[in-house]
């Protein structure tokens, strides 16, 4: 994760920054607004950015482009929708590429890997679950959350590993050896920090996290 651009061709920078545009423009255009026209949700959402902010800045590196820590993709989707967990995690990654001279160059590819990823992920998984699994608040908060948020992390891993294997100076045996065995902590981190946010705030604040509906999940179990 955060990779520098130095290790990665021009076109595929290019193209990131080509298909984050894309992302970003929708997301900004179809954003449901009105939903944070209350001072509660709009203070709610900034906070959520600043935490996010602070969650990433909290990393370890190995080498440039080595480096982990938690995503909370999964948990702003769950919260706010696809298009504002972008948008949120966009202002996240300013804010930390700003304030610690990170690679402008390698925005858009940072923001797919650590943003994208999660979002789509998880968007497709929250569907699924409404459709075909029963409507019970453990199954939200074990399948939405917990499972989600471990499978977002382990796909982000795969791919930043994947593009330092096919255009970093790194070697299969250096990611084996210094990489991917931090890989299921991480997973497993990610899981339980996605989790226990969402299952405390859908029983404590159940009107922040707009993809939880307690009538659909609780009323009457």
């Amino acid at each position: 994760m955060d990779l520098p651009a130095g290790i990665l061709p021009a076109y595929l920078l290019w193209a990131a920054h080509a298909l984050y545009g894309l992302a970003i423009v929708r997301a900004l255009h179809t954003a449901p607004w009105r939903r944070l026209a209350s001072r509660e949700m709009h203070h709610v959402f900034l906070g959520s950015c600043v935490a996010l902010l602070l969650v990433w800045s909290m990393k370890a590196g190995i080498t440039p482009g080595l480096t982990f820590h938690l995503l909370g993709g999964t948990l702003l989707v769950l919260m706010f929708g696809w298009q504002f967990a972008l948008i949120g995690i966009s202002s996240a990654l300013m804010g930390l590429t700003l304030f610690s001279g990170g690679d402008w160059h390698a925005f858009s590819v940072n923001a797919l890997l650590m943003g994208g990823i999660p979002i789509v992920v998880t968007y497709w998984l929250v569907l699924f679950a409404v459709q075909f699994l029963p409507h019970h608040f453990f199954v939200y908060v074990i399948v939405n959350a917990y499972l989600c948020g471990g499978l977002t992390m382990g796909l982000v891993l795969l791919a930043s590993t994947s593009l330092l294997l096919c255009c970093g100076p790194y070697s299969f045996s250096a990611l084996l050896d210094d990489f991917l065995p931090v890989a299921p902590l991480m997973i497993l981190a990610e899981g339980f920090f996605t989790g226990m946010l969402a299952a405390g705030i859908a029983l404590m604040r159940p009107e922040w996290i707009w993809t939880f509906d307690d009538r659909r999940y609780l009323a009457g179990k």
